[in-house]
């Protein structure tokens, strides 16, 4: 099967005006800031807009008067498998709409209805509507994104693409890659890097005040083309105003080689029909929908010899460019045309053609004999289009980039163009500006997600088939183990490897993989089965030491067998030794899990156990910080009360059998107090360790005891200590002594084991590991802002050394009020591949639940002990680096104290030889731990991904989420090297490489007007947008040192799913919400512009959930939620919602705690009301909008990116 894998649309278009959030919501009137409906705009016309009315249901859609709808085109689909959606306003619109689609909104984006906008000089009146856009807009619409699916023969001008004019051959070849030119990409990092975003726990700023100040223009880059013009400065457009200056383009059919009669149906043609929500139903492939109307233009690219740059707005800084704006620059007009608008933004000689948003199929099935190709929408018909365009190279790999015709009226791009079919030249509308990149006319990625549930959601994923890329973290699938490990365990960022390095450098795709090895599986996946060999242990090849799997090739009969990792030939051992059937594969092949599945594990032998010892049951200790602060704030009763239950369920293998872990206590400020909880005792008995210098545990016997033995002298321990620290004065507090007391219980106790410190403050006191404050906001964008990364002394790290060693994981619980260094107090947790857990300004009332379920999860969790995780590959890659919370003593094996089933390891591949097509490429991770209850396992996870020689395999399989995943581990690590801005400036320059290679080696060749994207990388600019705007890269002044180093700390070792939503957080229409279905609303994108004042929306990024409230919410619905209609008596200081006894309170209560178990942090509720100082915090995470701290929208980050990739072309 062969999927569209591209995707064009054109960026060169006015990024919009003053607001980040193109259109208006009533209600802002009071405030003057530019953008909203009340005030005036730069260029002097009042923005006018009506208000909000809620959705509509009749929703009327067609271009203006004078203008034409922009052109759509596509092949109907192939097969009925695949589901196709169509999004208002130029989102991905996947194929022709079917016949009869009704009208109806998308759920993606709230509708509104501006009214009109009067502008001076003659021009047409219109209403803008949120439908088929006019044709200024024909750059910024993917309606063409059309997915082909099928194996017909191309058509006889290459894959979807109309043949040239009669005069010429026609071309027969189909798209075949070639090899990989040596084209060597410039890496020209930006001058100003794009900003990024600050932090969720910033106190509210001031959101509502003047205007911005100016902004410069975007550089332009160098055009292909050039125009000679009269420059004419012209007055920079309102905020609100649409216009067009773009003449309609003429198009060339994409499937027929007769030119099909027809009406020109070009100026004031009817209203086309509203784009139909998804999912819709695929057309039957033996025939082209038929839509009233003539045929449609189906066009790639204007040549319009002319484009616009990308400019920001005038009224907002630019982060990429400073400098005062370049003039505007006209076009004549050509003979027998109307006179050509001039583009304000213009500068320099125009640029080449210019086209619509588009998706690339590699294989479109050709048009009926004698058909004409169906018109798209009736209403979007315009002149007839061109038999043909002499002069320019024939397109190739791609549905929708048909060679176009020339602009009716416009001279052709090359001297000597005829052009054909012209109807004579309406007289023009007077010059408008131009207008921003729609936002709806990018790529969403809400529709990537729904489509990706549609298509991939309802069927099982069997991981048979080798390099098959699975469903997105985002879909809920059931994966079925048939050979390779389920994504749930690895995700890799490419399924298709190059095959040697020059072709993986050239492209820049990152090849990597995200392991997380203990992953928990949904109850209807089967956990890995465990096969026990005996004493002899399991079955491994001789030389490369991987262990027995499917890729094991038995030969000479079953008595030895290839390694495919390394080919050598090894000895079946006579007790495991089995015939071979008819095809080769022994008959016990499917009786045995390692040789049938891709995950399973081994019981190891003693000669897998460190000192060739069986271990001990591990033993957890808790070490509470009892000094003012933390018995003040409460936190000291809550973890003693907390802990009389929670010992009841610490993990074990077997549910129904008691947990064999021990545990011990110890507390803390500037001294150490151990505590004697021997089931004998009547009372529990407490030593003091005064010497901090030189830690040692004052007893064994009674330290470390069974839970069910000791209960009463336990329960009344955790009763005594709230009350023993009641009125301590004591303010200072040690940390490195506390960490050596727990390592050197476990040491004596000889066992590997888990320490739970709760600490408050910054460890003052005189002590090893003495910290001092060094929190310094002015090094923050200097060189020296990396040592604020760093840790402040040495000494952790030792320590952490000694911890690893002995099997000794920390989890770091803290609550503080001030600076207390996360970046050196992280150090031991992150390294003994612990978590840190991070409560500022605690308060009992309100995060006491946070805390209790954080601790509740962590101390149940299951987790394996003293572990030593190895990555094994075939010949021709080799695991070269490796991120996540762990300690490496060497360059292979990475060492964890604890390994829990939240924890990823992200390992780097490299070639160190050729691959070849017909093996793949082969990777094996073996996890040798301790079980809790004191098993020796291996955990084994294999996985096989194909290899390929042409670059256009390789970007036809990816995986975006897992690319982004690594750019964040590999950049949060860069950051204790680099000053942040070279960081940020790398990752937009891999990316841009990335993109450019794509544009120049697989896709047909276009304008550079057009921005191409891969389709399965369309989402890459906006993800890495949204990572550059992050806390920990582009920080707002409110965010401190201390929540950078915590989140830098935490994304490092986080999932595909989790470091998904937590830089794209999911945005739910709760107004929408269906109380009979189980089913949730589809999200909407994350930007102001889709709120709705009537509606009510639940955000949630793995660490927050906010429930925003609109000011002109139905009172029923506040009602049913909050139990009262007004919107002045909702609480927003509340953190859980009040349990009413109606059908939609119960459904929204149960999606939060849904919503919560999917996430390893729970999440505090947080409610806030529109206008109110809190919406700032939420304003942070609607991640495509600018952000505070000068990060760019995504809009005008596309543009950027845009212009990075045609420096590197040119």
């Amino acid at each position: 099967m062969r999927v569209r894998d591209e995707l064009r649309m054109n960026v060169n278009q006015q990024p919009h005006m003053a607001s980040p959030y193109g259109q208006p919501q009533p209600g802002y009137q009071g405030y003057p800031q530019p953008g909203y409906g009340g005030g005036h705009v730069p260029s002097g016309y009042p923005a006018q807009y009506a208000a909000y009315n809620g959705p509509d249901s009749a929703y009327q859609q067609g271009p203006p008067q004078g203008m034409r709808g922009p052109p759509t085109s596509g092949a109907p689909p192939v097969s009925g498998a695949q589901n196709y959606s169509q999004f208002g306003q130029g989102e991905t619109q996947n194929g022709p709409p079917p016949m009869g689609a009704p009208p109806q909104r998308p759920p993606v984006s709230q509708p509104y209805t501006p009214a009109v906008v009067n502008l001076s000089g003659p021009q047409p009146l219109y209403d803008q509507q949120f439908g088929a856009p006019p044709v200024g807009m024909q750059q910024m619409t993917n309606q063409m994104a059309s997915m082909q699916v099928g194996s017909t023969a191309p058509s006889p001008a290459g894959p979807g693409y109309a043949p040239p004019s009669v005069s010429q051959a026609p071309i027969s070849s189909a798209y075949t890659p070639a090899a990989p030119p040596t084209f060597s990409l410039t890496s020209t990092a930006p001058t100003h890097p794009p900003p990024t975003e600050a932090m969720a726990q910033a106190p509210p700023r001031s959101y509502y005040g003047a205007p911005p100040p100016a902004q410069q223009p975007f550089p332009n880059a160098a055009p292909p083309f050039s125009s000679t013009g009269p420059t004419q400065p012209q007055a920079p457009p309102p905020v609100s105003q649409q216009s067009f200056s773009q003449v309609p383009p003429v198009s060339q059919p994409p499937f027929s080689t007769a030119l099909p009669p027809g009406p020109t149906q070009s100026y004031g043609g009817p209203h086309p029909p509203t784009q139909p929500s998804f999912p819709r139903p695929p057309l039957p492939t033996s025939q082209l929908s038929n839509f009233p109307g003539g045929p449609p233009p189906t066009s790639t690219s204007s040549q319009i010899p002319g484009g616009m740059q990308p400019q920001p707005p005038v009224s907002q800084p630019s982060p990429y460019h400073s400098g005062p704006p370049p003039n505007t620059s006209g076009f004549p007009p050509q003979v027998g045309a109307p006179p050509r608008p001039p583009l304000a933004g213009m500068q320099g000689p125009p640029m080449a053609s210019q086209g619509p948003l588009m998706a690339q199929a590699n294989h479109v099935p050709p048009s009926q004999p004698g058909m004409p190709p169906s018109p798209i929408n009736a209403a979007l018909s315009g002149p007839p289009p061109q038999p043909g365009m002499q002069g320019y190279p024939p397109q190739q790999n791609g549905a929708f980039g048909q060679v176009r015709g020339p602009q009716p009226g416009y001279a052709g791009p090359y001297s000597g163009q005829p052009n054909y079919g012209v109807p004579p030249a309406a007289p023009a509308p007077a010059p408008t500006a131009p207008k921003r990149l729609d936002p709806d006319s990018i790529p969403s990625p809400i529709q990537v997600i729904e489509d990706d549930k549609a298509n991939k959601g309802s069927e099982p994923f069997t991981t048979g088939v080798r390099g098959q890329a699975p469903p997105l973290v985002t879909t809920k699938f059931q994966a079925r183990d048939q050979g390779n490990a389920s994504p749930r365990y690895i995700r890799c960022t490419a399924y298709n490897m190059p095959c040697n390095a020059d072709m993986a450098k050239q492209s820049q795709v990152p090849l990597a993989a995200v392991i997380k090895p203990l992953a928990t599986l949904p109850p209807d996946e089967s956990p890995p089965y465990l096969v026990d060999h005996g004493e002899s242990g399991p079955i491994r090849c001789n030389r490369c030491k991987a262990y027995m799997c499917p890729y094991m090739q038995f030969i000479e009969g079953g008595r030895r067998f290839q390694c495919g990792f390394c080919s050598c030939v090894t000895e079946v051992p006579p007790h495991y030794f089995q015939h071979l059937d008819h095809t080769g594969k022994r008959v016990d092949c499917y009786d045995r899990p390692e040789l049938s599945m891709g995950s399973y594990e081994f019981m190891a032998t003693v000669d897998y156990c460190k000192n060739n010892k069986i271990p001990q049951p591990p033993a957890y200790i808790f070490l509470i910080d009892v000094s003012y602060n933390a018995v003040k704030n409460g936190m000291v009763g809550i973890v003693c009360q907390e802990l009389k239950t929670l010992l009841d369920y610490l993990p074990r293998q077997n549910p129904d059998v008691e947990s064999n872990i021990r545990v011990g206590f110890v507390t803390y400020n500037k001294v150490l107090h151990f505590y004697n909880v021997k089931g004998s005792l009547a009372q529990p008995q407490m030593m003091v360790v005064s010497d901090v210098a030189d830690m040692f545990v004052p007893l064994l016997d009674g330290f470390l005891v069974n839970v069910s033995e000791s209960r009463m002298v336990i329960e009344s321990l955790l009763d005594q200590i709230p009350e023993m620290f009641a009125d301590t004065r004591e303010t200072e507090t040690v940390f490195g002594p506390v960490i050596q007391a727990g390592l050197e219980a476990l040491k004596a106790a000889d066992c590997a084991g888990k320490l739970f410190v709760f600490h408050s403050s910054l460890p003052i006191a005189e002590a090893p590991g003495k910290l001092k404050n060094r929190e310094d906001k002015k090094l923050v964008g200097t060189d020296k802002e990396k040592s604020l990364f760093q840790p402040q002394v040495s000494f952790y790290n030792t320590l952490a050394k000694e911890c690893v060693a002995q099997g000794c994981c920390v989890d770091l619980f803290i609550f503080p009020n001030q600076y207390v260094d996360v970046a050196t107090l992280g150090v031991v947790p992150t390294s003994t591949g612990g978590s840190i857990y991070k409560y500022t300004y605690f308060q009992a009332s309100t995060d006491q639940e946070r805390f209790l379920n954080d601790l509740r999860r962590d101390v149940q969790k299951q987790v394996g002990f003293d572990a030593v995780m190895r990555v094994r590959t075939s010949t021709g890659i080799r695991a070269t680096d490796f991120f996540g919370s762990f300690y490496m003593s060497n360059t292979t094996d990475v060492e964890l104290a604890g390994l829990d089933c939240d924890k990823t390891v992200t390992v780097e591949f490299r070639h160190d030889d050729k691959l070849s097509e017909e093996t793949g490429a082969l990777m094996q991770c073996a996890v040798l731990y301790t079980s809790c209850n004191g098993q020796r396992r291996l955990r084994i996870h294999n996985m096989a991904v194909n290899c390929c020689a042409q670059l256009a395999d390789l970007y036809r399989n990816c995986e975006t989420d897992t690319i982004i995943n690594f750019f964040v581990k590999y950049a949060y690590r860069s950051i204790l090297s680099s000053p942040t801005k070279n960081v940020r400036d790398s990752l937009v320059n891999q990316c841009a490489q990335i993109l450019a290679c794509y544009r120049k080696n697989c896709a047909s060749p276009s304008s550079a007007g057009q921005l191409i994207l891969p389709e399965c990388m369309k989402l890459l600019p906006v993800y890495l947008n949204c990572v550059l705007k992050s806390d920990v890269l582009q920080p707002g002044a409110d965010v401190s040192l201390d929540d950078r180093a915590y989140l830098r700390q935490l994304i490092s070792a986080m999932d595909v799913a989790e470091s998904h939503v937590f830089f794209y957080p999911r945005l739910l229409p709760l107004q929408q919400l269906d109380v009979e279905s189980m089913s949730l609303p589809v999200a909407v994108r994350d930007s102001e512009e889709r709120l709705s004042r009537g509606g009510v929306y639940l955000l949630e990024n793995g660490l927050n959930i906010f429930l925003w409230v609109g000011v002109n919410a139905q009172q029923e619905l506040l009602q049913n939620i909050f139990g009262t209609t007004a919107f002045s008596q909702i609480d927003p200081g509340m953190t859980s919602l009040p349990a009413l006894d109606n059908p939609f309170s119960k459904r929204l209560r149960e999606i939060i705690e849904s919503v919560r178990a999917q996430r390893s942090r729970y999440m505090k509720l947080m409610v806030v009301k529109q206008e109110d100082k809190l919406e700032l915090i939420f304003k942070h995470f609607l991640v495509e909008d600018k952000s505070n701290n000068g990060g760019a929208s995504y809009v005008d980050f596309l543009c950027h990116m845009h212009k990075e990739i045609r420096q590197l072309l040119s």
